[in-house]
């Protein structure tokens, strides 16, 4: 297989180097397992004791940035509540949405905006800057140092996605609308912050911008056809437009999800940090915790996925688009009021009924007592 040859990506003045082929499906299940079988069979200190040890020589972190993690967590929640309160909301009641839609449009729009803000960053850092880890991801991991510097492009990307998914794990259970995945969805905001903070203290840096610009488009994508999807129906009205858009927006997240998270992520993400890591750095530290990591975030991109099958089937079914994660409660609420509903139109039936039979035994008294 032939290989390109294309400057480093480091701004600290790398050699050409080869860029390798992005491997398939199969070629990554061979050397990913092979890779950390090996692994895991050289590594006879490997324990505990020595992961506080490998933690403790490579783990570079300040108190400042810790603090600029929580302040920029706390400053999310609030610009996202001003938001809400000043333009999403107001937005709604002017659009006139259905109360289960706007309920749940300021989320979408607050996640519509951030998600595009910080893809776009990604975007340009990987296509518009000297950084070539899409094209070469193998290269995340050259010339990497144990307490090595993050450069400031790089460092503010950590800052502003790391902050979000720290107040995202407090937005889910008391801001946004719970559904049936949010428990799920929970757990993937702690795995992502994880993987947030840990590749930074270890300035695996390079390799997590990767893992956000693949993971951030299909936010967008998703967030866009959900408002679109209640924009269709605003005011007791049909807007055929909105609903193209939400038909062409669900037809994009559904392929951009596999093509993304499920095609690149692995071929391009675990194959660097399972295979192409140790060839660069054989005694990487955290090398099972990472892969781990990323691991669990594959297995739920899978389980979403899911989601979007059932989305699919759905559409093809010719049913009505909708987020198939959201409006259980409210199905069941609407049952249940629909139950409630029928109940007492029985009660005001049944009550008919007697004041009738009564009004009916009342006048054969009326007219007993006019005969005698």
């Amino acid at each position: 297989m032939c290989c390109i040859s294309i400057m480093g990506s480091h701004h600290e003045g790398a050699e050409p180097v080869q860029v390798e082929p992005m491997p398939g499906y199969l070629e990554l299940i061979i050397k990913a397992s092979s890779s950390m079988f090996s692994a895991w069979r050289d590594c006879s200190a490997c324990g505990l004791e020595f992961s506080k040890r490998t933690l403790l020589d490579n783990a570079y972190i300040t108190w400042i940035e810790i603090f600029l993690f929580f302040f920029c967590a706390f400053l999310w929640t609030q610009v996202r509540r001003g938001l809400t309160e000043s333009l999403f909301q107001p937005l709604a009641q002017r659009w006139r949405l259905l109360p289960k839609d706007a309920a749940k449009m300021p989320e979408s729009a607050w996640k519509l905006v951030f998600y595009t803000m910080s893809w776009s960053y990604s975007s340009y850092l990987l296509f518009f800057s000297t950084y070539s880890f899409f094209h070469d991801p193998p290269s995340v991991f050259y010339n990497w140092k144990s307490g090595m510097s993050v450069p400031l492009d790089i460092a503010i990307a950590y800052l502003i996605q790391g902050s979000f998914y720290g107040h995202s794990i407090y937005a889910t259970v008391y801001m946004d609308a719970w559904r049936k995945d949010s428990a799920v969805m929970v757990v993937h905001h702690i795995i992502t912050l994880a993987l947030i903070c840990f590749s930074y203290a270890f300035r695996y840096h390079n390799i997590g911008i990767l893992v956000l610009f693949l993971h951030d488009i299909n936010d967008i994508q998703l967030e866009f056809t959900k408002l679109n999807v209640y924009l269709k129906t605003r005011g007791g009205g049909y807007y055929l437009f909105n609903d193209i858009l939400s038909n062409m927006g669900s037809v994009s997240f559904s392929i951009t999800w596999f093509w993304f998270r499920l095609y690149w992520f692995p071929l391009k993400v675990l194959y660097a940090t399972c295979v192409s890591s140790l060839q660069s750095v054989p005694n990487i530290p955290f090398y099972f915790f990472f892969n781990a990591l990323l691991l669990a975030l594959l297995l739920m991109n899978i389980y979403w996925f899911l989601f979007i099958v059932i989305f699919v089937v759905k559409v093809l079914k010719m049913k009505e688009v909708n987020d198939v994660r959201e409006y259980e409660e409210e199905d069941k609420a609407a049952a249940e009021a629909l139950r409630h509903a029928q109940d007492d139109n029985r009660d005001a039936d049944d009550a008919g009924h007697h004041n009738s039979a009564h009004g009916k035994h009342v006048q054969n008294g009326i007219t007993k007592e006019k005969h005698l």
